[in-house]
């Protein structure tokens, strides 16, 4: 099985098994609340495996996610020790068995289809089995294969090393990326899909002048508010926050931006005046 190009997590259809490498959790979280939301918005049942379920449901509300799909039981997500490891080893068969359940109930219940995310990080641990990650990945495209189910598999890139990512890579049939506008050892500016804007990591100043034009005026071009997700951003210039400043300015009045950012990034934008603006909002970024 080939690995296609590079794709858009909105892209994604059923049937797809496809891999996600990110570099920070406001990445991963991202990307996750987009493959949920269009999920849910097609009538697909989504499971999400990852630790601290609560959390991550928290996280995905405040990305647009209605909390009320996972009281309905349309939207789950649950941690992996009990779906994929027995007796705190981990077990391809025990694993499947777990997945093809899902598949069954899904048809059971009606549903157009079945979404499930696997956040990798469990495989991060000592644990007995680990060696089978292939394996299960290899298991995974097999069993998709002519269902209405589609897997992402999230594998953290900084965490990960490069000769286990290429292990599973081959037998995803799209690797998944945000549209990137900027990347470098200081600076990752790209598309945010839920809620829809761009999102900044890194420290930007005035070098990076055309990459963040570029990423204000395509999030300009969509109808909607705008987040400018600057979570994971630890310096910016006055240049750069006056521009992103004068793009929210130049929206209509019925529509805002709302400017995420840690208390430090706060302060500047707050120096410049952005909360006399309007239509800017400035929300303070806690750890996720």
């Amino acid at each position: 099985m080939t690995v296609g190009a590079e794709s858009q997590i909105t892209d994604l259809t059923l049937n797809d098994h496809a891999c996600l490498t990110f570099g920070e959790p406001e990445e991963l979280l991202d990307l996750t609340a987009a493959f949920v939301r269009d999920g849910l918005a097609e009538g697909q049942r989504v499971v999400w495996l990852a630790e601290e379920p609560e959390r991550r449901l928290a996280e995905l509300g405040r990305r647009g996610v209605v909390p009320g799909d996972a009281a309905a039981g349309r939207m789950t997500i649950i941690g992996p020790q009990d779906e994929l490891l027995k007796d705190r080893a981990f077990e391809v068969k025990h694993a499947m068995r777990w997945l093809r359940d899902q598949m069954a109930r899904t048809a059971h219940e009606g549903y157009a289809g079945l979404r499930v995310a696997f956040d990798m990080s469990w495989a991060l641990q000592p644990i007995c089995g680990i060696e089978q990650l292939p394996s299960f990945e290899e298991e995974i495209a097999a069993t998709l294969t002519g269902t209405s189910a589609a897997v992402l598999c999230q594998y953290d890139r900084e965490r990960f090393d490069p000769v286990t990512l290429a292990s599973v890579s081959g037998y995803h049939t799209r690797s998944v990326a945000a549209a990137t506008y900027h990347h470098d050892a200081l600076l990752r500016i790209c598309r945010q899909y839920a809620p829809p804007g761009i999102r900044l990591a890194g420290q930007i100043d005035r070098a990076a002048e055309g990459a963040l034009g570029l990423a204000l005026g395509e999030a300009i071009r969509v109808d909607g508010d705008i987040t400018v997700n600057m979570a994971e951003l630890s310096f910016i210039d006055l240049y750069c926050a006056r521009m992103i400043i004068d793009a929210a300015r130049s929206l209509s009045p019925s529509r805002t931006v709302v400017l995420r950012c840690s208390p430090a990034i706060s302060g500047r934008f707050l120096l410049l005046g952005a909360t006399a603006v309007p239509g800017i909002s400035l929300e303070t970024a806690h750890d996720t």
